[in-house]
């Protein structure tokens, strides 16, 4: 139930890794520096929440690696911010997830529950209609989810979006702490509620700032959490992810690239989302997220080492 004593062993090794780097010793790192982004310039932007924010690091410090003169915007804002900057040229690149793209971007509806056939088409229709290349796919998919709070999922045996439903309808002082927005978004608790067939009652509903969702949960002070599924939070914390039977839309996360600049070096910005992106599924997305937000290393460190490990740096 607790990973606590996992991410503690691993920020331990990241901070041996860490120390040994700024020592001069071998961090166990791969590839040298190239040039083969020698004279290239190359605006890197993120979003504002940890994991965009290290997605960021990583690809503007891979490219850094290639030579190129890179201008990091990390953690630039919203996305809107990042979109309108990528698309009026303020930026060159950042990281964004197939359902944003097909359903904000895009503007379409029903979106496929398939992570390949996703990107492939939100890649393709963003290409054709705003000249921005999508460049990778990432394993991980980070959605909105619900999370139990720990001692109550270990009690009940788990839960299933069903299952959690039907112990709200028995439970009706049982509460499920949420975010503002997330009861009006079309991708939100609707989602939840169509699947389930149990529209959540006002009583059983807490609005609360993101942060505190995680702990109030963890806490006991509230019976289910909205999250998202790839936050470090999940694995530190006392709670256990509500097993999703399909119900939200998919985040596979992929670099959104300016195509002009794209053409230029396309098979170098490949090869390094590739790299970025092979392995790195939820369970490894959560550990990094965990490293920043639970035990406080800088992102920049995390991202280097992360780089370090498969060998891009």
């Amino acid at each position: 139930m607790r990973k606590s004593v996992k991410i503690a062993a691993m920020s331990a090794g990241l901070a041996m890794t860490l120390g040994l780097a700024a020592c001069g010793g071998d961090s166990g790192g791969g590839d040298a520096a190239s040039d083969r982004l020698d004279g290239v310039s190359v605006s890197v932007g993120s979003k504002d929440f940890t994991e965009n924010i290290l997605l960021g690091e990583m690809y503007a410090q891979a490219l850094e690696n290639e030579g190129a003169d890179v201008d990091k915007q990390i953690n630039l804002g919203g996305t809107s911010v990042n979109r309108d900057a990528l698309t009026s040229g303020d930026i060159d690149v950042y990281p964004d997830y197939n359902g944003t793209g097909w359903t904000v971007f895009l503007g379409n509806e029903d979106p496929s529950s398939d992570p390949t056939e996703l990107y492939e088409v939100t890649a393709e229709a963003d290409l054709a209609e705003n000249n921005i290349k999508w460049i990778g796919t990432s394993e991980f998919n980070n959605t909105y989810g619900f999370a139990a709070n720990g001692d109550l999922a270990e009690a009940e045996g788990g839960f299933d979006f069903d299952s959690m439903a039907a112990y709200l309808e028995a439970n009706p002082d049982a509460t499920v702490c949420m975010e503002t927005e997330f009861p009006d978004r079309p991708d939100g608790l609707v989602l939840w509620e169509e699947s389930t067939g149990y529209e959540l009652p006002r009583s059983q509903s807490q609005i609360l700032d993101t942060g505190l969702i995680y702990t109030e949960t963890a806490d006991n002070n509230c019976d289910f959490g909205e999250v998202f599924t790839t936050d470090g939070r999940i694995t530190a914390l006392n709670l256990e992810l509500v097993e999703d039977p399909g119900a939200m839309i998919i985040y596979n996360a992929s670099f959104t690239m300016d195509n002009e600049l794209y053409d230029a070096n396309a098979d170098v910005y490949d090869e390094l989302g590739t790299a970025i992106f092979d392995g790195l599924d939820n369970d490894k997305m959560a550990e990094l997220n965990a490293m920043v937000d639970v035990d406080g290393m800088p992102a920049e460190r995390v991202a280097q080492t992360y780089l370090e490990d498969i060998g891009v740096l």
